[in-house]
């Protein structure tokens, strides 16, 4: 886990020299740049393109968001070694997941039926992150590791919202709604609620419980370590690991009933110039990451109706696009035997992105009048369930393996069988 830095905050020069580097620049620049030009040259764009022209474009999109990316892992990780998890970490999910629900308020509100926006956009993430992402990231700690164990507080609590959510978000409206949408009483219901307990949980994360998302035995025991024999001896007894986690949760709670940790109080107060510094930049290189996906999504629909591929491949391409700097960012995390950090990225992603998404959408759907469909079919419900009942089991062994990041891959394959039936 990347702890807090407590080393003394930077003065204006080295703060500049530290955050505006030439390569931040640069990736700052080609991510604009290319909002620019391509906002510029979309009326002159023949209609259709021709076949190389379309592959150049959308070539030279993903070019540059891999070339973005780098820029907002950059920033992520060092806002991580200044706030410690699970701070750093809520900074680039929520950055990219908010972004990218106001892209999908703009289509709303934009012309045009997109009734299942929303459900497509979230149950694609949730098959991504949850599956292909979180799979890879097994496999990567597996096989440098050996297995790792991941705070099963935390990662409970976690599973146990995203349960919640998706049942409220895809099964509820089958079964109670109007052909898979709410009625306006049940919309209001299924939005205030979801609110309500994604702010209660938010707050718990970053308060008094902190520490539940935080790397098994931070103070005592380091889960982390090359040698098989010295994971079986910390994890040999998790259980009495997450009771240590939980203890210092208690006596943290005992001082501050509320609010922040002091820690966390201290590293705002000393180095508050430079973490607004970077979250800017963050989200200033994340921005154009979303916008040119959500630009190459007609291109995409574009290709993929000449080759016959089903529409939805499309909305999972984007997804895939949008989430790669928290991707790569998990990823170099199962590298570093960060585990913990690795769900916090992926299992919290999915759950800002459950509860940041529907209710914005169902409140579009009660001011507007708009027909919104939540209700997922049954194939894509039960893939759904057997991930969650799947992430169940990994929160519950004594170490997280490749094999658990097989199966993972496994379901997201089955989830493109599913999409190309």
């Amino acid at each position: 886990m990347p702890s807090l830095d407590h080393s003394p905050a930077l003065t204006s020069t080295r703060l500049a020299r530290a955050v505006l580097t030439p390569p931040a620049i640069l990736r700052l620049s080609a991510g604009w740049a290319s909002i620019a030009a391509l906002t510029a040259l979309a009326p002159a764009l023949p209609s259709p393109l021709p076949p190389l022209a379309l592959l150049a474009l959308l070539a030279a999109i993903v070019a540059v968001i891999v070339l973005a990316a780098g820029g907002v892992v950059q920033q992520a990780e060092a806002l991580a070694g200044r706030l410690g998890d699970p701070y750093g970490t809520l900074v680039l999910t929520l950055s990219i997941v908010v972004i990218e629900v106001v892209l999908i308020a703009a289509v709303m509100l934009g012309d045009g039926d997109h009734a299942t926006i929303a459900r497509d956009s979230v149950m694609a993430v949730s098959m991504i992150i949850l599956n292909l992402v979180f799979g890879i990231c097994l496999i990567v700690a597996g096989i440098r590791y050996g297995g790792l164990a991941a705070n099963r507080v935390g990662t409970s609590m976690y599973v146990g919202m995203l349960l919640l959510l998706a049942a409220s978000a895809f099964a509820l409206p089958a079964l109670i709604g109007d052909d898979g949408s709410l009625r306006p009483v049940q919309a209001a219901v299924v939005a205030g609620l979801t609110v309500v307990l994604y702010a209660v949980f938010l707050r718990r994360q970053t308060g008094v419980r902190a520490s539940d998302f935080q790397e098994v035995a931070t103070g005592s025991r380091v889960v982390r370590t090359g040698s098989r024999a010295a994971q079986d001896a910390a994890v040999r007894d998790p259980d009495a690991a997450s009771s240590s986690t939980s203890t210092s949760a208690s006596a943290s709670s005992s001082s501050s009933p509320s609010g922040p940790t002091p820690e966390i109080g201290q590293a705002l107060r000393t180095h508050r110039l430079e973490l607004l510094v970077r979250s800017a930049l963050l989200i200033a290189t994340v921005l154009p990451i979303v916008l040119l996906s959500h630009h190459m999504a007609g291109l995409l629909d574009e290709g993929l109706a000449r080759l016959g591929a089903p529409a939805a491949l499309g909305g999972v391409l984007i997804a895939m696009i949008v989430f790669t700097p928290e991707s790569i960012t998990a990823v170099r995390a199962a590298l570093g035997g960060e585990i913990q950090r690795v769900v916090n990225l992926c299992h919290g992603a999915l759950v800002s992105t459950f509860a940041l998404t529907i209710p914005t959408v169902l409140v579009i759907s009660l001011v507007t009048g708009q027909r919104v469909v939540l209700a997922e079919s049954s194939a894509n419900l039960v893939l759904l369930g057997v991930t969650l009942a799947l992430c169940t089991l990994s929160a519950r062994a004594a170490r997280m393996t490749r094999w658990h990041g097989i199966a993972h891959l496994l379901l997201c394959a089955i989830y493109a069988i599913v999409l190309f039936a």
